[in-house]
């Protein structure tokens, strides 16, 4: 057995094409720095091999590295989840953004990350959903999602705005992803193409009325993007989805057979990588 030993982050993504599976990889933070990163562990070419991932009961805080009993939102301790504003409500909810009335967390953070151009997309994980991302992290989100097929239909000048047109659109479009459908590989392809006419259709007046509100080229529509497709290394879907806690059980193990989103499908179960961020583990893989 290769053994590797740090704490679990959020899987690093590669995508090539849309005929090229993405390329998976791992790096276990260290206990010094936990931005401090280990060489990454390429995940594609484990598929098919046994791993097992042996949680060691101990949680340090993906921000500031302090040991903690308990993650909160996805590796946080407690302290950091109510101080920093990349946990506040306005992060999943972004049409609560508080900016403007002076009351955020961190305010330069806030420049740096919400007061910059986003996407409003379309995308097909467990069936059309739309939500909203940072320029930067296309196509990492809709990787994350376990997406199939994604593309972004209005690019905004800041997070808010996005999420103005997101609550509009969620009259008619989910913006959840059903993990465990997505994960069974249940999703037949969908002409984005014309979702987004239909709905530009539907909506017209309304996003009309919210241009008029605000500044001049706040909102704008996307209209000649071409629709991404991803495809994921899965060499077969489970039938039925048993999810693996690290919180209730220390060892997981079994046969790697594929990845999705931030999931590992092993034969014997899935488990949400990004959920246990901070976790400190031995992973080890078969030879």
């Amino acid at each position: 057995m290769t053994v590797y030993t740090g704490h679990l982050r959020k899987m690093r993504v590669h995508y090539e094409n849309s005929l090229t599976p993405v390329e998976y990889s791992l790096a276990l933070a260290d206990d010094s720095n936990m931005e401090s990163d280990n060489p990454a562990i390429v995940l594609n070419s484990m598929l098919g091999k046994r791993i097992i991932i042996h949680y060691k009961n101990e949680i340090h805080c993906v921000s500031c590295g302090r040991k903690s009993n308990k993650s909160f939102n996805q590796g946080h301790c407690y302290p950091c989840f109510t101080r920093l504003a990349s946990c506040d409500k306005c992060i999943m909810s972004p049409e609560k953004c508080h900016f403007e009335q002076g009351t955020c967390r961190e305010p330069e953070w806030g420049q740096t990350h919400c007061m910059q151009s986003h996407f409003v997309y379309l995308a097909n994980s467990s069936g059309l959903k739309v939500g909203i991302t940072r320029g930067d992290q296309l196509p990492t989100r809709w990787i994350d999602q376990g997406a199939i097929q994604a593309l972004p239909v209005f690019k905004v000048s800041q997070r808010y705005y996005s999420g103005l047109v997101e609550v509009l659109y969620k009259q008619e479009v989910s913006d959840r992803t059903q993990w465990q459908r997505m994960l069974k590989g249940q999703v037949e392809e969908m002409d984005l193409l014309q979702k987004r006419t239909e709905l530009f259709t539907l909506f017209t007046d309304q996003i009309d009325a919210m241009k008029s509100e605000l500044p001049e080229g706040a909102i704008a529509t996307v209209e000649n993007e071409a629709m991404t497709e991803i495809i994921y290394p899965v060499e077969e879907y489970p039938q039925k989805i048993k999810s693996f806690n690290l919180d209730k059980q220390s060892l997981v193990e079994g046969t790697l057979m594929g990845i999705k989103g931030q999931y590992l499908i092993l034969d014997t179960g899935v488990i949400n990588i990004r959920k246990f961020s901070g976790y400190h583990v031995d992973f080890e893989v078969a030879e």
